[in-house]
């Protein structure tokens, strides 16, 4: 397991019995979690400034204290604004800050340009990292109010050069094989299950082979890496491992669970990450 310690502004607490107590920048949150299935060893709502009740059809958050509508946290040189919303979000994965540091060595380190697609690229984690880094980036995602979210966090880094496109992922690089377009490394967050524009059903388990066959069609001749991320429920590394070598060959894939250090001396599991990477 690859574990996001890197943090000062984000710890998790506690956990226990399906919830996580966090302190995002000194705001402590308690959010549902379905892989906290031990018990807690303490009161998690005891002097919680909000948490979130899950409810049938969907669930709502409820604040103890006043607390701002959105802030601001960092980790290292990075700033991403926190806003608590609808299905328990955030706006942003803690976690992912393995993936964040390892692709921004990866970019660092090919001194050459790279050019990226980030597909379900959610409010940005990945592309702001991935442009400081100095790549050129593309960010894909369906959902127009998360894209508005990641253009936000773009602008609180200084970054003006990240291509934003509200479109259907699968869609767009369709487009960009007939265009001739390609890309020097892939990022994808695929959701679990989904619906494309024309009420397609996306089901990961089903479609997540096809989809990142398709990709590699857009991937350039001297590529850099592909990297995907899951947070679906039982999906094991070594699946996306697997996916990986059978597009893009066997040297130089590895996959992980990842996870985030948590006060109670536990690591708290929160999905698989795989990457193929290029020696160039």
């Amino acid at each position: 397991m690859r574990v996001a310690n890197s943090w000062k502004d984000y710890r998790v607490l506690a956990t226990g019995d399906g919830e996580k107590l966090e302190s995002w920048a000194g705001i402590t949150l308690l959010r549902p979690d379905p892989q906290v299935i031990w018990h807690a060893k303490r009161d998690l709502k005891r002097n919680v400034d909000a948490y979130y009740e899950r409810k049938d059809g969907g669930g709502l958050w409820h604040y103890n204290k006043t607390i701002p509508e959105q802030w601001k946290i960092e980790w290292k040189d990075l700033k991403f604004i926190v806003k608590p919303m609808g299905f328990k979000h955030t706006g942003i994965f803690p976690e992912q800050a393995v993936n964040w540091e390892m692709m921004m060595n990866l970019i660092q380190q090919a001194k050459r340009p790279v050019k990226i697609l980030n597909l379900f690229a959610y409010t940005g984690g990945a592309s702001v990292a991935c442009s400081k880094a100095g790549a050129s980036v593309t960010h894909i995602d369906a959902s127009k109010g998360m894209v508005e979210r990641a253009k936000e966090n773009a602008k609180l880094n200084g970054i003006s050069n990240i291509r934003f496109i509200v479109d259907d992922c699968g869609k767009f690089i369709e487009r960009e094989i007939r265009r001739g377009n390609t890309y020097d490394a892939i990022i994808m967050d695929p959701p679990s299950y989904g619906r494309g524009p024309s009420g397609e059903m996306w089901k990961l388990e089903d479609n997540l082979a096809d989809f990142v066959g398709l990709t590699k069609k857009v991937l350039s001749d001297k590529p850099l890496f592909v990297l995907i991320n899951s947070y679906t429920t039982g999906l094991q590394p070594t699946v996306i491992a697997n996916i990986l070598k059978c597009v893009f060959g066997h040297e130089n894939v590895e996959a992980d669970e990842i996870g985030l250090p948590t006060e109670e001396g536990l690591i708290l599991p929160c999905g698989a990450s795989g990457v193929k990477i290029w020696k160039n």
